[in-house]
């Protein structure tokens, strides 16, 4: 076949034009855009199209309709090469500071959506991508200022996004504030209006949205384009094929020689199967208008192959708008509906329904697609060569992997008028069901079971009920081969007259053949939510059939009616998503005396952040001649390396260096981390000690090769003459393996223990439970860039909470005086903890390649490295001894904990500390413990959010709930009856108690009960409980006493010839606001001099990145009180330059009457005034540490078929002191609660037996998403009065509101015993079982088990037995 000449690249990025002549084929838009162009709000998060940071808008000239089609796209996953023609709108090209910002960006800051800033340009452009399809529909023109969009479709156009900063509910309101059906009282807390302001008032103070702005400025020059396209290089080649013939020539030339081919419609294939080795040619299918073709008659519907899966659910949805649809309407967009929820917008916008076929059938993914077609026996049309066939979607699927010669063309769903005609019974109706259980319910996961029913039933003219003619069942599960049909079942059915005993025989033998082949707890979970989707369908079925012989007319919508059960019918009810995905209240008493401190004034850098503008570490341009690194890591748990080996290509090309322990010049340390407790080498030097120790540094030309080459490296490990690694912390107790701790942290017992027991009316003696650990997840992975200076320098730019840690060990490790360094950071994407010792080692290893290489290198961790490496959350072990008496209230308790450190201490040794004094929020009475940090071969765990108090909280309420359940009480009343008197707290709290008005706690807890209405509710779930069998709810009320402590800080501040102010800090900026925060009290600590103009100081400042060399000891940022301790450092440095500025201000005043502050400003350099003052805050011993206090209630909703949880409500009262910024610390209360529910709900992060984590991106694992919070979520923030001890009486939010999502787990445990009690009844026994453990985190899997996993056979056999 003669190949046309090679053609040039042709695209656009924010209408400007892009043409390239060579290409690597392999390049994705995203790495495109960030390393060859200015735009760099496109983010790396995890790189498999699972978290929207590099989300960006595509638009494409369709020359046929003449129309621009705009869509969506994770620019990770679409190649470069692919968007020949297209236009590229990133979060710049909406809006910039310089253009001016669109009112997205505007309404993201001043609705306080965007915390650390890192997702937020993805938000922006997923959800202009809505307004911009929006307003080609149909829809009536709305009114000025408003899109035309939907509420629902807003909240929705942003459901693929993860944000693990905001908890997302103004990121909700943003969307929502575009919407025409918007209600603008359910907008919460934003800079524009104040409460009760009027909605004219309000439509007039938010950022004025023009429709015309969405109108897609698609580049004329590129409709000219042709969009064939051709593109060659010496080693690589893109072809783009616009027939069939000519794709059967290419496929036929290259197969002879052996040619590796790649063939792709959007790559999204790649998210999931990472693609590890090259490929000689790429074959673009796009441009074969066969593939791309839908065909509708009156045998069904054909869909191309490559047509995208949301084109697909369009044109399955386009004639269900009709008066009275058809069985076949009906199903089509039943189908549309469930692909409605596969992936993520972004994702199903380029996504192929048949690549989609194609990965089930070649790898076995977990297609729902495959699924949903299965049941309705569509066919697919598949290219051999030159051969043509059509096979049942069944068969393709189980033929062997089809080879690079075989094309999948189509697929046909057909339609049911063949079926009728086969159907002898004239009254029949086809019936049909999706259903799909999964962590999350808009999609953007895999679900752990899919499942699909075709039904052909009729009326029985003899008893009145049911027949099932024909039936086709499909399933597919993750972890199964592929979709298949329970054809026994489908047999066993056929013919039947439905009847409970049929359905439990039917439900018995489902079990049987759904099996997954993944042999865990998760086994027998999805064989059992297969037996619940066969009860839901079915059982209706049986209890409404005089309604179907009722039925007539061309529908069988009366029919489908005749199914649609109530809850109070003690029936299955197949809920649909609620309207509104977040809503809620927030309850502000802010201060006014220290204005502008108090005020809910936007986060610095908002608008920034969401246009993208705002410049993290990966950001900075590359300098010249950078290079990058990676690491190789181990992957044994214990073992000697003998050596590393590289692939031999790779040597060669653009690898220019493995750098290890053997590198650090003489007179330096291999030191990777250092803390109070012990030092972490950098690399391993003969033995690695743990999964994820890092053995060398690998430094290639480009990010890729570098991950390239340290993937393919081969070690050679050998395990003789040593121990077998300690991988439980009960092996680390038998080898008494572990951390010292010293005596200054380790916690004092509290009263005589066995006085407490002696006392005991009852007592439980050596209960256990297991804590699971839990990874930061921050959307920007660990990220350095090293940059060798003159004279042996260097400069280091790192995302970091502890730069001056930092620059330390890098001076340590190079050998080198520590004035050589330098370290700057000017924010962190999302830290948590995991920023803080972690990040140093990654810093120290470009410092180290970049001094041995004398050029500048980087390395932006790959997710999957960083999930491994990243150690997490500390798991432990608890064991625990308690004596009651019969009121509930605990007398003595004695608790053994061992917590699982990994294999450096890292800040370890403060977990006895930080666990006992979460815990000790109660009165226990007596209290003894013994804690012990075990050394394992696991990555070293670090802090992460609430370390230790997160756990000590939890435990205390697990022991709560034990002795509750023990006596039957309500949980509530032991609650109450256990939290201290002031007496009592400063017992357990020795120094940090503060005065009797300071324990806010019980009146917390009573306000809080009132507001939330918690008795009513309480009767309410009573009631529901009461008439519902399938649903179960549970509310519970949690207290927090958190003790915090202030830390040395240092603070400048100067005032330059103008009257604008410079502010440095040593905190570092994370997202939490801390430079708001420090904003508001400058301006606040500088307008004591007052004179004319102070009013407007906070435009005038300006907070600067940290560094290191400009600003030393600048400690830790973490605790959550490192914006407090900044902002007394910033009033102390203020307060010398008022002091230096008064003289003169008042002989000036004298002259002149009254004086301006830019005129005292410019005096002031003249008459050599100094107008830079420096301060360092130390807190005195008795305002080190204080104690905080919240409480929260909570309640949820559990389908105990599938065991799924609801989030229905959460109201938190959490006391702020006098908050410095209400706003910053209402999304610093969300945001921790919203980390909490991942912790306590859904996040799981698993290691295998040598402990090398399970969950390695974001298929497998879940945070949080926009449809997993509370659908209420109502947040009050206390005005606790005067705090002379605090930094203007305020107190710190940023980590004991995470304490508070335990409300949720304690909710739904509540929910779990009222479906236990339920299911006791069904077996004839009594007295419930209500002393169970209910597992962190509690997931679906968790649930469902201990409602039962044969809940469903054991409620047909009760039925069975009534009847």
């Amino acid at each position: 076949m003669e190949l046309q000449p090679p053609t040039n690249l042709i695209f656009a990025v924010n209408g400007e034009r892009f043409e390239l002549s060579h290409v690597d084929p392999s390049t994705t838009v995203l790495e495109f855009l960030r390393t060859r162009t200015r735009f760099k709000s496109v983010k790396l998060g995890c790189g498999e199209g699972g978290c929207g940071a590099c989300v960006v808008l595509i638009s494409k000239y369709d020359p046929v309709h003449d129309r621009v089609e705009d869509f969506t796209a994770s620019s990770c996953l679409t190649l470069l090469c692919s968007i020949h023609g297209c236009s590229i709108t990133t979060s710049e090209g909406i809006g910039n500071s310089k253009e001016g910002f669109h009112p997205i960006h505007e309404r993201f800051a001043g609705f306080h959506a965007s915390q650390c800033g890192f997702c937020t340009p993805g938000m922006c452009v997923s959800l202009f991508g809505a307004l911009v399809n929006a307003e080609k529909t149909n829809c009536p023109e709305p009114p000025a200022g408003f899109s035309k969009v939907s509420v629902t479709e807003a909240e929705k156009a942003i459901a693929g996004n993860l944000c693990r900063c905001t908890g997302y509910r103004p990121i909700a309101d943003v969307c929502k504030s575009f919407a025409v059906d918007v209600d603008m009282e359910d907008l919460g807390l934003n800079s524009f209006w104040r409460k009760g302001d009027s909605k004219d008032f309000k439509l007039s103070r938010l950022p004025q949205y023009d429709r015309n702005q969405t109108i897609s400025r698609f580049p004329l020059f590129l409709k000219e384009i042709k969009h064939d396209v051709f593109l060659a290089s010496e080693k690589h080649s893109w072809h783009r094929p616009i027939s069939l013939m000519e794709l059967q020539s290419l496929l036929q030339l290259n197969h002879a020689n052996g040619t590796r081919i790649k063939v792709v419609v959007s790559n999204t294939g790649t998210g999931y199967y990472k693609d590890t080795g090259g490929y000689d040619k790429y074959i673009d299918l796009g441009g074969i208008s066969e593939l791309s073709k839908i065909r509708k008659d009156g045998t069904g519907v054909e869909i191309g192959a490559a047509v995208t899966i949301t084109k697909a659910i369009e044109v399955l949805r386009e004639e269900s708008r009709i008066e009275f649809p058809s069985d076949y309407v009906i199903i089509l967009e039943k189908i549309a509906d469930h692909m409605n929820r596969i992936a993520s917008g972004f994702v199903r916008n380029t996504a192929s329904v048949g690549g989609n076929l194609v990965m089930a059938q070649k790898n076995n993914f977990p297609s729902d697609i495959s699924v949903l077609l299965i049941a309705v026996d569509a066919m697919v049309h598949i290219m051999t060569g030159t051969q043509f066939e059509w096979l049942t979607l069944e068969e393709f699927l189980e033929r062997p992997p089809i080879g690079m010669e075989s094309v999948l063309l189509s697929i046909k769903i057909p339609s049911l008028e063949l079926k009728k005609s086969e159907s002898s019974e004239p009254r029949s109706r086809f019936l049909f069901e999706t259903y799909r259980a999964s962590p999350r319910p808009l999609g953007n996961a895999l679900p752990y079971l899919s499942a699909a029913f075709l039904v052909s039933v009729s009326p029985c003219k003899d008893s009145g009920g049911i027949v099932v003619d024909t039936c086709r069942l499909s399933f597919g599960a993750y972890g199964s081969k592929h979709a298949i049909r329970a054809k026994k079942v489908e047999k066993f059915f056929s013919g039947k007259l439905l009847s409970v005993s049929i359905l439990y025989d039917a439900v018995n033998l489902v079990r049987a053949t759904i099996v997954p082949k993944d042999n865990t707890l998760k086994t027998s979970y999805r064989s059992s939510l297969a037996a619940g989707f066969i009860f839901q369908f079915f059982n209706p079925l049986i209890n409404c059939p005089e309604r179907i012989a009722n039925s007539n007319g061309p529908s069988n919508l009366s029919f489908m009616t005749a199914f649609e059960l109530t809850e109070n019918q003690k029936q299955v009810h197949h809920d649909k998503i609620p309207t509104l995905l977040s809503s809620g209240e927030q309850f502000l008493d802010a201060g006014t005396e220290y204005q502008p401190i108090g005020e809910p004034i936007i986060k610095s850098g908002a608008a920034l952040q969401a246009s993208g503008e705002a410049v993290f570490v990966d950001d900075i341009p590359s300098p010249p001649n950078c290079l990058h690194g990676a690491y190789i890591y181990s992957t044994k748990p214990l073992a000697n390396v003998r050596s590393i080996k590289l692939t031999p290509e790779l040597k060669l090309d653009g690898v220019r260096d493995i750098i290890s322990s053997k590198d650090i010049p003489k007179g330096g340390e291999n030191v990777g981390s250092k803390t109070i407790f012990g030092v972490e080498p950098l690399f391993a030097e003969e033995t690695a000690r743990c999964v994820g120790d890092r053995l060398a540094f690998v430094v290639a030309d480009t990010q890729k090769l570098a991950d390239m080459a340290a993937n393919s490296a081969v070690v050679d490990y050998d395990t003789e003459n040593l121990e077998p690694p300690i991988l439980s912390v009960e092996d680390a107790v038998e080898r008494s393996s572990f951390f010292e701790v010293p005596s200054f942290l380790y916690p004092k017992h509290v009263g005589d223990i066995s006085k407490g027991m002696a006392e005991a009316d009852h007592k439980i003696l050596s209960a256990e439970m297991n804590l699971e650990s839990q990874y930061y997840f921050y959307m920007e992975t660990q990220t350095a860039l090293a940059v060798p200076d003159e004279d042996n320098c260097i400069t280091v730019f790192s995302s970091s909470q502890c730069p001056e840690f930092l620059h330390s060990i890098v001076a340590k490790c190079l050998g080198i005086p520590e004035n050589n360094v330098r370290v700057i950071t000017r924010r962190v994407g999302g830290g948590f903890g995991g920023k803080a010792i972690k990040s140093i080692p990654v810093a120290a290893s470009c410092a180290l390649a970049a001094m041995k290489l004398k050029r500048p290198v980087r390395m932006y961790l790959n997710r999957k490295t960083d999930m491994i490496m990243a150690g997490g959350r500390h798991p432990m072990k608890i064991t625990y001894s308690v004596g009651f008496r019969n009121d509930g209230k605990v007398t003595a308790l004695d608790l053994q904990i061992l917590v699982n450190a990994g294999i450096y201490v890292d800040i370890s040794a403060v977990m006895p500390h930080n666990i006992l004094c979460a815990f000790k929020k109660y009165d226990w009475g007596a209290l003894s413990f013994d804690i012990k940090v075990c050394r394992t071969n696991h990555p070293s765990r670090s802090a992460m959010r609430g370390p230790g108090e997160v756990q000590g909280s939890f435990i205390a309420e697990a022991i709560i709930e034990h002795v509750a359940a023990t006596l039957s009480m309500d949980v509530d009343c032991v609650r109450s009856i256990n939290l201290h008197t002031y007496e009592s707290l400063q017992l357990f709290y020795e120094h940090c108690h503060g005065e009797p008005d300071e324990y806010t706690l019980p009146s917390i807890w009573r306000k809080l009960a009132v507001s939330a209405n918690y008795d009513h509710r309480t009767k309410m779930v009573q009631e529901f409980n009461r008439i519902n069998t399938w649903k179960k709810r549970g509310i519970s009320r949690v207290p927090v006493t958190v003790q915090l402590m202030q830390r040395p800080t240092p603070g400048k501040t100067s005032i330059f010839s103008d009257g604008s102010i410079v502010v440095e800090v040593g905190g570092i900026e994370i997202g939490q606001g801390l430079w708001t925060k420090v904003k508001q009290m400058a301006a606040y600590a500088l307008s004591a001099i007052q004179c004319d103009g102070t009013e407007g100081l906070l435009e005038k400042i300006r907070v600067v990145q940290s560094d290191t060399v400009s600003m030393i000891q600048g400690g830790f940022t973490s605790g959550s009180t490192t914006s407090e301790s900044s902002c007394e450092a910033v009033r102390l440095s203020c307060n010398i330059l008022v002091e230096r500025l008064k003289p003169l201000k008042e002989r000036l005043q004298k002259e002149m009457g009254s004086i301006k502050w830019e005129t005292l400003i410019v005096q002031a350099y003249m008459q050599a005034v100094n107008l830079s003052a420096s301060s360092f805050y130390v807190p005195s011993n008795d305002s080190m540490s204080y104690l905080n206090y919240g409480a929260a209630v909570s309640e949820v909703e559990i389908d105990i078929l599938t065991g799924e949880t609801r989030f229905l409500q959460t109201d938190i009262l959490y006391d702020c002191g006098q908050s410095l910024n209400p706003a910053v610390d209402l999304g610093q209360i969300e945001g921790a609660f919203v980390q909490g529910l991942g912790f306590f709900m859904l996040e799981e992060y698993e290691t295998n037996l040598d402990g090398l984590v399970l969950q390695e991106g974001t298929f497998n694992y879940k945070i949080p998403s926009m449809d997993t919070i509370p659908k209420q979520f109502n947040v009050q923030i206390l005005n606790s009065g005067h705090h002379q001890l605090r930094v203007l009486s305020s107190k710190a939010s940023g980590e004991p509101p995470l304490l508070l999502a335990a409300s949720i787990h304690c909710a739904t445990r509540a929910a779990i015993k009222e479906a236990r009690k339920q299911v006791l009844l069904w077996s004839n026994k009594d007295g419930a079982d209500t002393t169970f453990q209910l597992r962190v985190p509690a997931n679906m899997p968790v649930v469902k088990e201990l409602c039962g996993f044969d809940i469903v056979e054991r409620y047909l056999k009760w039925k069975m037995g009534r009847t």
